[in-house]
């Protein structure tokens, strides 16, 4: 895939950097690289983690309790420099 210097001027705006030049046409000869490494592999039929398009998928937890409540207040209380009761005490700042 070829990726034109006007591509890497508009990342580069993106990203809100100054590119030269020079840089320009080296960030061009990488991203074809690296986009042609991923043709490659997805090619080769290894899995990259991309599912079809379209195909659903659920990458969140299960929303349930994973420990119980207060399990670890004691044990992150008993860090802090300074406390009141069951808070973290902290200087006002404002």
């Amino acid at each position: 895939m070829a990726i034109e210097l006007k591509d890497i001027e508009h990342l580069a705006g993106l990203a809100r950097i100054a590119v030269s030049d020079n840089e320009k046409k080296t960030l061009q000869h990488d991203l074809e690289d690296i986009l042609a490494y991923v043709s490659q592999i997805s090619n080769e039929g290894y899995d990259i983690g991309m599912p079809e398009v379209g195909e659903p998928r659920n990458v969140m937890r299960a929303d349930d309790e994973p420990h119980e409540s207060g399990m670890f207040t004691e044990d992150i209380l008993a860090q802090a420099p300074v406390r009141d009761g069951n808070r973290v005490f902290v200087k006002k700042i404002l």
